[in-house]
């Protein structure tokens, strides 16, 4: 037997499994810390679309506490209330700074794990009258009401970090 010709033969073969080996590692290493990163904004998109409902929710209790909409919601839109904007003009709910600033209200009920409490506009859209409506007497509405006050709530919540951002739009009619 010729024991001469195989010397280094075993050594590159463990060579070749330990870099196989390594090689798996790495990519296991990589796929897990994937995952994790996308849990993690899974959950900052969760947590900030959660806030915008709470903000969404809380206007909608202002709404229904508010005695005269003409007084609480003027032309200029001070503190979060104001009318919509003009068909051709830009959105208030889009304008630069508003979200930081007082131009929004900050939702009075708290959110735990955030990066910036969630924050809310509304906007008076229309006064909608029996008159003007004649289908609304027919529908679930009772028809003593003389007019319904139309709004548009738009909420902005934030997640765990301030990248993960959610805007949420929702109508609501409230009988004043």
């Amino acid at each position: 037997m010729t024991y001469y010709k195989q010397k280094g033969v075993v050594l590159f073969i463990s060579l070749v499994l330990l870099l196989v080996l390594t090689i798996i590692g790495v990519s296991s290493v990589q796929t897990t810390s994937l995952e994790q990163r996308m849990a993690r904004n899974s959950h900052d998109s969760v947590l900030a679309f959660q806030a915008a409902e709470v903000a969404l929710r809380d206007a909608e209790d202002f709404l229904e506490a508010v005695v005269d909409p003409n007084v609480s919601f003027p032309v200029t839109g001070t503190g979060g209330y104001t009318q919509s904007a003009p068909y051709t003009a830009t959105e208030y709910w889009d304008a630069p700074g508003l979200w930081t600033g007082s131009g929004s209200v900050v939702a009075p009920t708290a959110v735990a794990g955030v990066d910036e409490p969630p924050r809310y506009i509304i906007e008076w859209v229309a006064t909608v009258d029996t008159d003007n409506n004649p289908y609304l007497q027919s529908s679930s509405y009772s028809s003593s009401i003389d007019s319904v006050e139309v709004f548009r709530i738009t909420a902005r919540g934030v997640g765990g970090s301030a990248n993960a951002r959610v805007i949420l739009q929702s109508t609501f009619g409230v009988k004043f």
